[in-house]
């Protein structure tokens, strides 16, 4: 980047005299220089910026500059509008009104805020899909959504693109330009909710037309598809539709569940890079396009979406469905939830930000407790460790009528008094100050962290071929994942969730959870890895299946044998109420979710053993070296973790790489040269900070919900 950058400035000096064409290079460089390097939307002595939602049309006119000058004199230094405003920004067709948006972005230039400007896409006005109906998506029991909530119409719809289009055109003419406009955000959460795909007929031409596309003619889709099987063959395109459950006796076709997902992703992208594309062709290049996903919505893939600056997400963690750890885990969450967001988002495009955080107590989740005080601050500094360069709060002020009237704001009902959880957003705000003050952009990252730097690989054909094909009612790919992601963390390693696209050798250690699809070109890749030095960890269903989800014609998982040192695989299943166990170092493991059966090759050392049932000492992990590197096979899934972060300890161990031992639900993150120690579990805890260290902020014996962040001396 910076070489192209001293060519074009070279170039540049050539022409100087050409006022015009100094301009247009000028330009270019301005444009490479950001959409090339996200870094430089953002200033590192920044930190992290706070923001918080606003919703400008949904309160009178008079309670505006009360509320931005009142967020701006709390230290909030960005704001964010319009998301859900398209009846208010064009109450009738073709008649528009943004007059209420200037006067909103006015105000918070007037008050020293930038503003994330949103496409209104996730909710279509009422006029709209009355008078054209078709926009509408349906659910799998043919009920076409209607008007009424969001996120209701057909990402496939043309005549949905013609209006959306429009909106975002105008909306990129007028403010692409505007100097508080900081960046854009591109509709909100993108997906269909609790409806999850959408089978209208809009999205089944547009099936038929992406099938069209892969396979050019049917006898390819009827080879890949295996559709000899229950007589499922095609004569051509037209005669098919989406897979759909609800309509069919028995189970849909596993081939055509797995490219509609993948066509429903891609869908879902298009959907967001067609307005990107639009925004682009007016906007200036210092203004940032995003979006917000949810990291756990598996319809939706984030990865699809690289064309974007960057990605951002959404994040509630005290909302029922998660527990936590310990007793009052519920009014915190899950220690992996923020960080596995932060791994996941960040390698993508190598800047991410969190866009919506919980602000308190929420309204939709199972159950809506009161979190626990402290948490929202915890969460907070632990988006800013996953180095994210932003959080947003959502939103100001508590909404007194519609679906959210129980979802906590900065603000209370009154409108003027701060919250409870409010407040620990004001404190974090006031502490970023002396973080900030005490930055030093000279520090490198710890030697000892960057050896145990580790890469989980994820693809979502994986987890989409699994979770049509579990094969047990107990599997869980996420939770199977974030086993190995918790045990990494409770050693207090850096980790990426990366893609194929990335170089390997970027990590010492890299781990491939139940990488179930997968063809020679990556078992090649993964060899020569271990063979250059990494360490390989590879997991229980890995290999099973070519890229179409087809068994090899061959011995089962025959492409990954010879890397781990296998003869052959057979797998078992246990039912819930039966729990099988694996003995590994005169220690006794209990697991019944999966079990590979392995025999080893002789030259392979078998690290553990099934310790009952028909095959009882049988190998369930093998271990060997190759070249310079280990390759390590774990075939057993449990339910508490413990074997799979025995094994790993032992890998570390073995690779002479000491690590932490952080008890469950405490963390210890490093990011811009400072350390996070975050206490999630529901005891007091004390984190190992070094003697000589400086502490910033709290103190190492914690409290549960509390943080110490402390700078190596």
């Amino acid at each position: 980047m910076q070489q192209i950058n001293q060519i074009l400035k070279i170039f540049y000096d050539s022409l100087i005299q050409s006022n015009k064409t100094a301009a247009v290079i000028m330009l270019l460089l301005s444009q490479m220089s950001f959409s090339q390097n996200p870094e430089a939307f953002f200033n590192k002595k920044d930190l992290m910026l706070v923001g918080s939602y606003y919703y400008p049309e949904q309160w009178p006119e008079a309670d505006w500059e009360r509320d931005i000058k009142k967020m701006s004199e709390l230290g909030f230094e960005f704001t964010h509008y319009g998301e859900f405003a398209w009846s208010t920004m064009e109450p009738e067709e073709g008649k528009y009104n943004f007059e209420w948006l200037d006067k909103a972005v006015a105000l918070a230039e007037k008050y020293h805020l930038k503003v994330v400007l949103c496409t209104p896409t996730p909710t279509p006005p009422v006029w709209l899909t009355q008078k054209h109906p078709d926009i509408l998506m349906v659910n799998a029991e043919g009920r076409t959504i209607q008007h009424g909530a969001r996120q209701q119409a057909s990402w496939s719809s043309k005549t949905y693109e013609q209006y959306w289009s429009k909106i975002v055109t105008l909306l990129a003419k007028r403010y692409g330009s505007n100097k508080t406009v900081w960046g854009w955000q591109i509709d909100n959460e993108p997906s269909h909710y609790g409806a999850s795909f959408d089978y209208s007929e809009n999205a089944q031409i547009s099936y038929r037309e992406w099938l069209r596309s892969k396979y050019k003619n049917i006898e390819n889709l009827n080879k890949v598809w295996g559709n000899a099987f229950w007589s499922q063959a095609y004569n051509n395109f037209e005669q098919i539709r989406i897979p759909n459950q609800k309509e069919l006796v028995q189970q849909a076709n596993p081939h055509a569940i797995l490219d509609f997902k993948r066509f429903t992703a891609d869908e879902a992208a298009r959907f967001i890079i067609s307005q990107k594309n639009i925004l682009r062709k007016y906007i200036k290049p210092a203004q940032w396009v995003t979006t917000n996903l949810m990291p756990l919505h598996s319809a939706v893939d984030p990865l699809r979406m690289k064309e974007l600056d960057f990605q951002t997400y959404t994040k509630y963690l005290a909302e029922g469905y998660d527990l936590g750890q310990g007793v009052q885990g519920f009014r915190m969450g899950s220690a992996a939830s923020i960080g596995f967001s932060n791994d996941f988002f960040r390698p993508i495009n190598g800047v991410s930000g969190v866009m919506e955080l919980q602000p308190g107590q929420v309204n939709w989740g199972l159950f809506n407790p009161q979190t626990m005080p402290g948490a929202v601050r915890m969460w907070m500094y632990h988006v800013m460790s996953g180095g994210n360069k932003f959080v947003c709060n959502y939103r100001f002020r508590q909404p007194l009528s519609g679906g959210e009237q129980y979802h906590y704001g900065i603000m209370k009902t009154d409108g003027i008094t701060v919250s409870r959880s409010g407040n620990e957003y004001i404190k974090v705000i006031k502490e970023l100050k002396e973080l900030r003050t005490a930055y030093k952009p000279e520090v490198k990252t710890p030697e000892a962290l960057l050896k145990r730097k580790t890469a989980v690989l994820y693809n979502p054909d994986n987890r989409w071929e699994m979770e049509y094909q579990p094969q047990t009612n107990q599997w869980d790919y996420m939770a199977h994942a974030g086993r190995y992601y918790k045990a990494l963390k409770s050693f207090g390693a850096p980790v990426d969730v990366i893609d194929e696209s990335k170089d390997f050798s970027d990590y010492p250690f890299l781990i491939a959870p139940a990488y179930q699809l997968l063809d020679e070109k990556l078992t090649a890749r993964w060899k020569t890895y271990v063979e250059n030095g990494g360490h390989l960890v590879l997991t229980c269903r890995t290999g099973q299946k070519d890229r179409e989800a087809h068994l090899w014609e061959a011995v089962f998982q025959k492409p990954i044998l010879e890397l781990i040192g296998a003869e052959e695989i057979y797998f078992d299943l246990l039912p819930v109420s039966l729990m099988g166990k694996i003995k590994m170092d005169n220690n006794f493991y209990d697991w019944n979710n999966w079990g590979d059966i392995i025999t080893p090759k002789n030259n392979t050392a078998v690290w553990a053993e099934y310790d009952d049932q028909f095959y009882k000492d049988k190998a369930a992990v093998l271990h060997r070296q190759l070249g310079k590197g280990t390759v390590t096979y774990i075939g057993a899934d449990t339910d508490d973790g413990k074997l799979e972060r025995q094994i790993l300890n032992k890998i570390f161990k073995k690779a002479e790489v000491p690590v932490l031992s952080l008890p469950e639900g405490v963390l210890a993150e490093y990011s811009n040269g400072f350390w996070f120690g975050l206490n999630y579990s529901s005891e007091n805890q004390e984190i190992p900070v070094p003697e000589k260290a400086k502490i910033l902020i709290g103190q190492k014996n914690l409290k549960p919900a509390e943080v110490v962040i402390w700078q190596e001396q």
